[in-house]
């Protein structure tokens, strides 16, 4: 079988040795070309061109975001093309979170990982699984409009001037944008397939995985029945004041939470979901941040691709 390793090595929790280890045990099953990630977009842009190439399967190693492009790539370049045919995916994590990784069931720790996806490779065992859309974009685990994608942009702008992503920069990072979207509101409208638009809305986050992401070894959990179906899986806020806020982040980082209340709006199984604004806001895809939009929709895409797990 023809493969492709995507590596990025400025992802968390790679190191040289390990990656060598890696490259050598898949080399010993597959015929295996390796890459190493030089810039954003890099692993997008080699994963579609080595499927059209013909490339079978890509092995991702790295963080969520390295997954993102090369599952991107893949589905970029098998366009058209039915899902039996269409190259699989492989998963090593090695960034600070690895959700979809999680998601899964793979180890957290990318040794441990590596031998249960060689096995899996031996074995021939894969398994289909759903994505979500926005316009031309795919993502694995989460996307939202409006707070959480005023913070991914702002952990961006961090990472671009050297600054490590902990998971304490990050709760900093969301408790700043939290006071600046208390003083100055996102105004969102929800849109379901056969319910009514719902205004008023302050915050959208369309999951496809549970947990929606993890800080640290915690999950953050917003919809404990997404990706147990076909669809995605909406959690939205009517107020983000401190009534609806603390009840709801002891539930978002209990380790079964499953956060309800007046003011929270939660639907699972949707095909689509559309979310508007009157100013553009914030927008991220599985942690990435994809600038300002005023309308967005979301959809499910069952089957999207096979995951060798």
């Amino acid at each position: 079988m023809r493969a492709l390793l995507v590596v990025n090595p400025q992802a968390t929790s790679t190191t040289a040795a390990g990656r060598d280890v890696l490259a050598h045990a898949l080399a010993s099953e597959l015929k295996l070309d390796v890459l190493q990630t030089r810039y954003r977009g890099h692993a997008a842009e080699a994963t579609a061109a080595a499927v059209r190439a013909g490339v079978e399967l890509v092995v991702a190693h790295g963080g969520d975001g390295t997954v993102n492009e090369v599952v991107n790539g893949i589905l970029e370049a098998a366009d058209g093309v039915s899902l039996s045919e269409r190259p699989q995916l492989a998963v090593v994590p090695g960034g600070s979170a690895n959700v979809f990784a999680r998601a899964l069931g793979l180890p957290a720790d990318p040794m441990e990982a590596a031998s249960a996806v060689l096995h899996a490779i031996i074995e021939r065992r894969s398994r289909a699984v759903g994505l979500g859309r926005v316009d031309d974009r795919w993502f694995t685990f989460n996307a939202g409009m409006g707070w959480d994608g005023e913070v991914i942009a702002a952990m961006e702008r961090a990472r671009a001037r050297g600054r490590e992503a902990t998971p304490a920069r990050y709760a900093g990072t969301a408790l700043y944008h939290y006071l600046r979207q208390r003083r100055h509101p996102s105004e969102l409208t929800v849109e379901l397939p056969g319910h009514p638009p719902v205004g008023g809305i302050r915050l959208a986050m369309v999951t496809n995985t549970d947990p929606w992401t993890y800080l640290g070894r915690r999950p953050v959990r917003t919809n404990p029945g997404s990706g147990r179906g076909d669809g995605l899986a909406l959690f939205a806020l009517r107020s983000l004041d401190l009534a609806t806020m603390v009840p709801v982040l002891r539930e978002l980082l209990r380790k079964q939470g499953d956060p309800r209340g007046r003011n929270v709006l939660r639907r699972e199984e949707l095909p689509l979901i559309r979310v508007s604004s009157p100013t553009p806001v914030a927008l991220q895809v599985d942690g990435d941040y994809l600038g300002e939009r005023s309308e967005v929709e979301f959809v499910a895409a069952p089957a999207a691709l096979r995951v060798v797990v």
